[in-house]
C-alpha cells in the first residue's frame, strides 16, 4: 500500500508498506463460467443438498455448515445468493457446491455445469493443481468404470448370471429394472480377474488400492480383488458419484465374512454417508420424513415396493454426521425394526443421537419374523405405508414398552428403567417438546412429574457443553434486537466508531459503494449544501491520497466498482452480481456477506405514524459515508505514527534520519489534528 502525506493539504513523503499478493489463477474460460452463472438457478442448485422452504420472497433451511435447530439458512432466489446468520458463510449456487462438497472453485463449477448439461472448457492447469485433481477424479473414474465392470459381469457372463443374477433376482426377488436402478453386479470369483482387467484398461495401482477396489500381497507384491466372488452394491454420495462398494458373500462358510466394505479413503468416509440417500432425496422433501432401516436389501427392496423415503446405514452404527446429512431434507426420522430384540437394544443408542440433533423419532416394529427387505417383499407399497401409518410410536411408548417387559415387577430394574428413558428426554434439545416427553413419561411411570423435571435439568447441566450455551446466547441477542426494534423509539444507523479497525472500516465503505454508491446527500461545507455522489466521493478521497485496502477481497471489490463506475458513469447503479458472481471464492463470500448484513438500521412505520422522525437515507449517507473516510484516514495515520515512533528507538540511528523523522511525525500529528477536528464536527 502507498499512501501520501499530509492527507489533507499539500504534497509529503510516500510510506511503503510492502504486502504480498496471493495470485488467483482462472482455469476455466470466462464465457464458460458465465453460462453457468447464468443457467444455475440457486434454489435449485441447493435443494440437491439442504431442504428449502419458501418464506415471503426467500427460503429458508437449517444450515449444513454448522449445527443448528433454528433455520438461519437463507436463500434469496431474487439475487442469487445464500447466506447463514448463524455461522456467517454466505456466497452464491457455484460456492455453496464448492464450500459443502469440499472442492475446489474450478471442480464446483464442473459439478454445477454438469447439473446443466454445459461443456466446460479448461486453461491448463498448475503441476500442483493437476496432482490435487487428479488424485480425487481418477479414484472417482475408477469407482465408475468398476461399477460397470461389475454390472457387465452380472449381466454378460455365464458365472454372473448363474450365481449373482440368480441370487438378486430367486432369493431377493428384486426386478432387472431395480437391479439396473442401484447398478448391482457382481465380482469374478477368480482371485485377480478384476484387478488384471483394471491394469489393462489403464487404471493404476494406486488407485486400485487406495480406493481399496484391490489388496496386494505381501509375499509377491500382486494385487488381488478385494470384492471376489461377491454380489456388489455400489455407494452413492448425495450427488449421485460412486464412492465406495458393499460385497456380500454367497457362501455358507462361517469363517468368510458377510459383507466386505471399501475402506476409507480421499473419498469416502463412511460416517458421512447413508446408503439410498441419493435415490431417496426427493422423496423425503416429498413425505417430509424419513425412514431409517439397516442393510442394503432393506432399502433396495422397499425402493422396489414403491416406499422411496428409505435410507440406510449400511450395517454400521448410525453416526451423528449421518443424522445431520439426513436433516437437510427432513426433521422427521422413523426408525424400523425387526423381531430381533437384541438387535433393537443395540440400536437404541441411536434413537438418543437422533434426539439429539433435534429431530422427531418415531419406530415402527415389524411382525416377527419379518424385516423390512421380506416385508417390503411380501407387501404392496400401500399395505407398507399403512402399516407405517397403523403402527408407528413415539421414542418414548416404545422404549417403555420395550424396556418394561424386561424389567417385569423388579424396583431395581424399573429404577434403571426410568433413568434410561430419563437420558432420551433429556437429549431433547427443545423445552417445549422436552417437557411434554417428561408429562408423558410420568402418566407411563405413575410418577411424580417434578421429580422427572429435576432429573432431566441435572443430566442436561452434566451433558451441556459450551455449544449449546452459545446457542441459547444467540437466541437471547437475536429475541433482545427484535424487542428493541420494535419497543423502544428508532435510533440511527449504527455504523463504526473511532475505535473501530481497519479492516472494520474498510468494510464499512465498501458497503457503501455496494448498496449506495449510485446515490447522492447533501454535505455542508461551511454555510453551502454541496450534493455529493457516494462513490464519487469515496474515490476522491482514497486516490488522492493514494489508499488501497489491506483486505484483499474488499480492494478488488474497491478496484472492480471504481472500473465498472467509470464505464457506467456517476449516478448509475452498478450491478451487484458482477461482486456476487465474481471469479474469486472469496470476492463473492465477502460481497454477500455485506449486501446480506443486517447492520444497517430498517426504520419502522410503527415510529412515522406516531409522528416520531426517523432518519432518510440520505440523512445517514451524509453522516456515515464523511464519517466512515475520516475515521479510515485516522486510523492509518494513528499506525504510521505507531510505527514512526518504534524507530525512534533504534540505538543505530543518526541525526539526519532523527531530525527527518521528527519532521515527519509533526506532519503527521497536524494532519491528525486536522481529522479530529473535520470528525468532531461530523459527530455534532
Amino acid at each position: 500500500m502507498y499512501i501520501n502525506l499530509p492527507l489533507l493539504d499539500g504534497g509529503g513523503d510516500t510510506v511503503q508498506h510492502t504486502e504480498i499478493f496471493t495470485i488467483f489463477v482462472l482455469m476455466i474460460d470466462r464465457a464458460t463460467i458465465d453460462r453457468i452463472y447464468a443457467a444455475a438457478d440457486i434454489v435449485d442448485v441447493i435443494s440437491d443438498y439442504v431442504t428449502l422452504k419458501k418464506k415471503g420472497v426467500n427460503y429458508q433451511a437449517c444450515c449444513p455448515f454448522h449445527n443448528e435447530k433454528t433455520p438461519s439458512f437463507v436463500v434469496s432466489p431474487s439475487k442469487g445468493v445464500f447466506k447463514c446468520f448463524g455461522c456467517g458463510k454466505g456466497g452464491n449456487a457455484v460456492t455453496f457446491v464448492m464450500e459443502h462438497e469440499g472442492v475446489t472453485y474450478p471442480e464446483a463449477l464442473k459439478i454445477v455445469a454438469k447439473k446443466y448439461g454445459i461443456e466446460v472448457k479448461e486453461k491448463e492447469l498448475t503441476p500442483e493443481e493437476l496432482q490435487r485433481n487428479d488424485n480425487r477424479e481418477s479414484m472417482f473414474a475408477l469407482n465408475g468404470w468398476a461399477a460397470d465392470y461389475f454390472t457387465n459381469y452380472l449381466h454378460r457372463t455365464d458365472e454372473g448370471r448363474s450365481v449373482g443374477m440368480s441370487y438378486f433376482r430367486e432369493k431377493r426377488g428384486f426386478t432387472d429394472a431395480t437391479i439396473q436402478k442401484f447398478a448391482l453386479g457382481f465380482c469374478p470369483a477368480k482371485g485377480d480377474t478384476f484387478s488384471r482387467e483394471a491394469l489393462a484398461a489403464g487404471y493404476k495401482e494406486e488407485f486400485l488400492l487406495s480406493t481399496g477396489l484391490s489388496l496386494k500381497r505381501e509375499s509377491d507384491g500382486t494385487l488381488y480383488d478385494r470384492f471376489r466372488d461377491r454380489v456388489i452394491f455400489p455407494v452413492h454420495n448425495i450427488s449421485g458419484r460412486i464412492v465406495a462398494f458393499g460385497g456380500r458373500t454367497l457362501r455358507t462358510d462361517k469363517s468368510v465374512a458377510k459383507y466386505q466394505n471399501s475402506p476409507e479413503s480421499e473419498i469416502y468416509s463412511k460416517k458421512n454417508e447413508l446408503y439410498g440417500l441419493y435415490f431417496a432425496k426427493k422423496a423425503i422433501q416429498q413425505q417430509e420424513f424419513a425412514i431409517m432401516v439397516e442393510g442394503y436389501t432393506d432399502v433396495i427392496s422397499m425402493h422396489q415396493a414403491g416406499v422411496e423415503n428409505v435410507v440406510s446405514s449400511s450395517g454400521t452404527s448410525l453416526t451423528t454426521e449421518q443424522i445431520r446429512l439426513l436433516s437437510r431434507f427432513t426433521r422427521n426420522i422413523t426408525v424400523i425394526y425387526d423381531g430381533d430384540s437384541a438387535g433393537i437394544h443395540a440400536s437404541l443408542r441411536g434413537i438418543d443421537m437422533i434426539l439429539r440433533e433435534g429431530m422427531n423419532v418415531r419406530v415402527v416394529l415389524l411382525p416377527e419374523p419379518e424385516d423390512p427387505d421380506s416385508f417390503a417383499r411380501s407387501h404392496t407399497a400401500t399395505e407398507v405405508q399403512e402399516y407405517i401409518r397403523a403402527n408407528e410410536e413415539d421414542f418414548l411408548t416404545f422404549k417403555a414398552k420395550l424396556l418394561l417387559n424386561d424389567a417385569g415387577k423388579d424396583p431395581i430394574k424399573r429404577a434403571e428403567l426410568i433413568a434410561d428413558m430419563v437420558q432420551s428426554i433429556a437429549q431433547i434439545p427443545d423445552t417445549i417438546q422436552r417437557s411434554v416427553y417428561i408429562k408423558e413419561c410420568a402418566r407411563i411411570m405413575d410418577m411424580d412429574e417434578s421429580v422427572l423435571v429435576g432429573e432431566v435439568a441435572r443430566k442436561r447441566m452434566l451433558s451441556t457443553g459450551d455449544r449449546e450455551a452459545e446457542e441459547f446466547v444467540r437466541r437471547q441477542q437475536t429475541l433482545m434486537r427484535r424487542e428493541a426494534q420494535t419497543q423502544t423509539a428508532p435510533a440511527t444507523a449504527k455504523g463504526v466508531v473511532a475505535g473501530s479497525s481497519i479492516e472494520a472500516l474498510e468494510r464499512e465503505l465498501v458497503k457503501y459503494l455496494l448498496k449506495y454508491g449510485h446515490r447522492t446527500f447533501e454535505f455542508k461545507e461551511g454555510r453551502e449544501y454541496v450534493t455529493m455522489n457516494v462513490a464519487a466521493e469515496i474515490f476522491r478521497d482514497l486516490d488522492a491520497d493514494g489508499l488501497h485496502f489491506e483486505n484483499k477481497a474488499y480492494d478488488e471489490i474497491l478496484d472492480l466498482y471504481r472500473k465498472l463506475w467509470q464505464e457506467t458513469g456517476e449516478g448509475v447503479e452498478v450491478p451487484v452480481h458482477n461482486f456476487i458472481n465474481h471469479a474469486d471464492p472469496q470476492v463473492c463470500n465477502a460481497a454477500v456477506d455485506i449486501l446480506t448484513s443486517d447492520d444497517n438500521y430498517v426504520p419502522s412505520e410503527i415510529w412515522r405514524k406516531k409522528d416520531v422522525h426517523v432518519e432518510s437515507d440520505e440523512e445517514i449517507l451524509a453522516t456515515g459515508v464523511p464519517k466512515a473516510i475520516t475515521l479510515y484516514k485516522s486510523k492509518i495515520i494513528e499506525r504510521i505514527i505507531t510505527e514512526q515512533k518504534a524507530k525512534l528507538s533504534d540505538p543505530n540511528i543518526d541525526d539526519s534520519q532523527l531530525a527527518e523523522i521528527t519532521m515527519y511525525l509533526s506532519r503527521l500529528n497536524k494532519a491528525k489534528v486536522q481529522l479530529s477536528k473535520k470528525l468532531q464536527r461530523l459527530i455534532l
